[in-house]
């Protein structure tokens, strides 16, 4: 299978972009190239989920960069077969394009498991700085450095391998909620804003009226709540922000 490789220096963090723009994945790719980042860019869909899988998967990317609007499929779907994929590849942290003025196509991407979004046009030194803060979050985990793991009850998050479990089965998060859990959790029966939980995880600032940060928390409720409408770990403090619980189970 053909793909476009715009190649930098050896040791560089591998960049997936699914783009069907051929001129955009060429400055993107150029651009970041000059920050020590490689791209490879696919053209649609399908061939962009074979890069993750099957045998025309090679090494996994450390990212992918998806474009919503694609010729075959839309970027949700392909983000959503993302996250049903086995193994590592499941787990691959995911950028996703979105149109201008779409705020609930931004909405759903992160409910389906997307780590972050950026509306087109998009400034390219924007792009990296996002990119940036993924893969420093999945290098360090977005947190102060821990062996023990941290236990509540059934549920237990251990930092070191960057799971979660309740119950013994295994949580399902990206790697942005598992960041956002554990800054939490390490400060747990404290009401923290949403600008406090986001600098605790050394992400992008918050926007205006941005509901990412509510999104996450939903999914993180879901994968961890016994009853996600009725949370008993993440309790939301109206007008505040969240907080999680000390006593549980």
């Amino acid at each position: 299978m053909s793909g476009t490789r715009y190649y930098t220096a050896p040791m560089s963090s591998q960049l997936l972009m699914i783009e069907d723009d051929a001129r955009l994945a060429q400055m993107v790719g150029e651009y970041l190239g000059q920050s020590g980042l490689q791209v490879t860019h696919r053209a649609d869909g399908k061939s962009g989920l074979a890069q993750l899988q099957g045998p025309d998967a090679g090494a996994l990317p450390d990212l992918v960069i998806l474009d919503l609007m694609l010729p075959d499929m839309d970027g949700l779907e392909v983000c959503r077969r993302i996250r049903s994929l086995q193994g590592s590849a499941a787990q691959v942290p995911v950028l996703m394009l979105t149109a201008k003025g779409d705020p609930m196509d931004r909405i759903i991407g992160l409910e389906l498991g997307a780590d972050d979004y950026l509306p087109k046009p998009f400034e390219p030194r924007e792009l990296l700085a996002r990119i940036r803060a993924i893969l420093r979050r999945r290098t360090d985990g977005g947190s102060t450095p821990a062996t023990q793991a941290l236990r509540f009850g059934t549920l237990e998050i251990d930092r070191d391998a960057r799971t979660v479990t309740v119950a013994g089965q295994l949580a399902d998060l990206t790697s942005y909620q598992f960041d956002l859990l554990v800054a939490l959790a390490e400060r747990a029966g404290r009401v923290l804003t949403r600008d406090q939980i986001m600098e605790a995880v050394r992400g992008r600032e918050l926007e205006a009226f941005d509901r990412s940060i509510d999104v996450h928390m939903g999914r993180i409720r879901a994968a961890i709540e016994a009853d996600a409408k009725n949370p008993r770990r993440i309790l939301t403090v109206r007008g505040v922000g969240y907080v999680f619980a000390k006593q549980q189970d």
